[in-house]
């Protein structure tokens, strides 16, 4: 950005905070919006924001960039209550995990001087509040964005090379319809497998002291945040459930080369796993 400007975050959990920490230098102004009044206490007296406000009507009307960091279900009521107080030509991002057709609904109601890109950061932690938020949760993580027809090139390339700025690794483009495909295996099926081990623990003797960092780093993210992950799973059922599903197949083909004592199969799987695993870096 050439010149610096005025940021709001709508929404100053651990995600807004990383976004507001990593783009200090970015703005010269940030303001945190959030109905919780102890996070935009807590914001304000470690300088992450410069002024919150529960009310957001004075901060958007000043604010060149908005980050909604909300719960999926609440982005686009967010926008539509406040689309007589976004600035003239502003830009407006998210941060949520799922994207459906929420990107289309959302620029069909925008005035055409206000622009709405869709994005995702990949990166979280299994503790909640922006006084968890670090510089280090973005870094060396990926970033996607969700382009629509509408948006203007320039601003994609904003949010892109503000993504570079936060610490991300790499950015991605891809279209809402295939961002959720693919979320449903990378992230949400990862965590409805956490979940699940977790959960077929028969708690019939002391788990603690008989794990190991392979069981420690499978559970990690299954101390997860219910409100919100219940909404990105239902908000991307079909994808999931198909994931889910193909897992199971993939599951049961480890099933039954145990049960049928069939050595050969077993040791397949795990030579092809080994050779996937390392195509990922």
């Amino acid at each position: 950005m050439k010149q610096k400007k005025t940021l709001s975050i709508v929404g100053l959990g651990l995600i807004g905070g990383c976004y507001a920490k990593t783009l200090r230098d970015e703005f010269d102004m940030i303001y945190g919006i959030d109905l919780d009044e102890r996070a935009l206490s807590y914001a304000e007296s470690e300088g992450i924001i410069d002024k919150g406000f529960v009310d957001p009507k004075i901060p958007l009307s000043e604010s060149d960039l908005i980050v909604i960091c909300l719960y999926p279900n609440l982005v686009e009521e967010f926008v539509e209550k406040n689309i007589d107080n976004f600035k003239s030509d502003a830009v407006i991002t998210d941060a949520v995990g799922v994207k459906g057709d929420l990107i289309d609904r959302i620029m069909g109601k925008l005035p055409s001087d206000i622009d709405f890109v869709g994005a995702h950061p990949m990166a979280g932690r299994e503790v909640q509040g922006v006084w968890n938020s670090s510089e280090k949760i973005f870094s060396g993580a990926n970033f996607i964005i969700t382009p629509h027809p509408l948006n203007h090139a320039e601003n994609l390339d904003l949010i892109e090379k503000l993504a570079y700025k936060m610490g991300f690794k790499t950015v991605t483009r891809i279209t809402p319809k295939k961002h959720d495909e693919i979320i449903s295996f990378t992230s949400q099926l990862t965590h409805a497998i956490a979940v699940a081990l977790v959960n077929s623990d028969e708690k019939n003797f002391d788990t603690n002291v008989f794990i190991g960092d392979s069981y420690r780093d499978l559970t990690r993210i299954a101390m997860i945040n219910e409100e919100l992950w219940d909404k990105l799973f239902m908000g991307n059922k079909v994808n999931l459930i198909r994931k889910i599903e193909k897992f199971e197949e993939s599951l049961d083909i480890i099933k039954t080369s145990i049960k049928q004592g069939d050595s050969e199969s077993l040791k397949e799987e795990f030579r092809k796993s080994t050779v996937r695993r390392k195509e990922i870096s």
